[in-house]
């Protein structure tokens, strides 16, 4: 079993998985300003709750989007684990051939995300992971990672329209009673869901179109699971995918 850290924008995943299963997925926020030890009090409260010692876990590997906290996080990993924390990144083996003008500007998330959809999933295939942005990964026949999209997240649609429209307040994001909202919170709600769900529809359409082949979809992060449901075409649900790929990148590693 290794502990596994994904750190995003807005929320740090946090997970323990094995060959087997995943043993555990939390979230806590995203904070530049919290110390190392701070994030080590959160690692160490969440191993806790699962009952899990550090002595149990054989190492760990962490991605990030937030280089300023991404040593931070690695040592405070260390702290709990009491040994030497991977991190994704230059000198570390993927086994994913990264066909963009600048590799490595690609996030080590999408990066993790595409190692574990080659591995599980038939190809040629598009990811889409929803996070704070969402973003549409395409991986080809060949095993190669040919480019994406990157479009704003559920959350920060929702903020914009809140922020910008004075007669509308924030709402959950969970599903409608209709899809022809009869008042201004479903009306929200049915905009939010239906627009996400039909963006990915669309989306997939063109990418195939392009690509003249079908894919396989595949759906990941924090707000998939609100989203999926509702679009038209199959769509894969893997809310465990990222830590997956960094499992695989691990033991390529070790």
């Amino acid at each position: 079993m290794i502990l596994a850290i994904d750190i995003g924008n807005t929320n740090i995943v946090v997970g323990c998985i094995d060959q087997e299963k995943t043993c555990f997925i939390e979230r806590i926020s995203t904070v530049r300003t919290k110390t190392e030890l701070e994030y080590a009090v959160d690692i160490k409260t969440i191993l806790d709750i699962y009952h899990i010692k550090g002595s149990e876990i054989e190492g760990g590997i962490i991605s990030s989007v937030v280089p300023q906290i991404t040593n931070i996080a690695k040592l405070a990993a260390e702290k709990i684990l009491k040994k030497e924390v991977m991190v994704l990144g230059p000198g570390i083996k993927t086994g994913l051939n990264i066909m963009m003008d600048h590799p490595a500007q690609l996030g080590a998330d999408l990066v993790a995300n595409a190692v574990a959809g080659i591995a599980l999933y038939p190809l040629p295939q598009i990811i889409v992971d929803m996070g704070t942005a969402t973003t549409f990964s395409v991986v080809d026949e060949k095993h190669h990672y040919i480019g994406g999209m990157i479009l704003p997240g559920v959350r920060i649609s929702l903020d914009a329209l809140t922020a910008r429209a004075s007669q509308l307040s924030g709402i959950s994001i969970e599903a409608p009673k209709r899809l022809i909202g009869k008042n201004t919170i479903e009306c929200m709600k049915s905009g939010v869901l239906y627009s996400n769900a039909a963006a990915i529809d669309g989306i997939v359409e063109r990418i195939e179109e392009e690509l003249g082949q079908k894919t396989t979809v595949i759906a990941t992060g924090g707000l998939a699971k609100k989203i999926v449901p509702h679009c038209k075409r199959e769509v894969i649900l893997d809310e465990d995918l990222l830590l997956k790929g960094l499992m695989i990148i691990y033991n390529k590693n070790k």
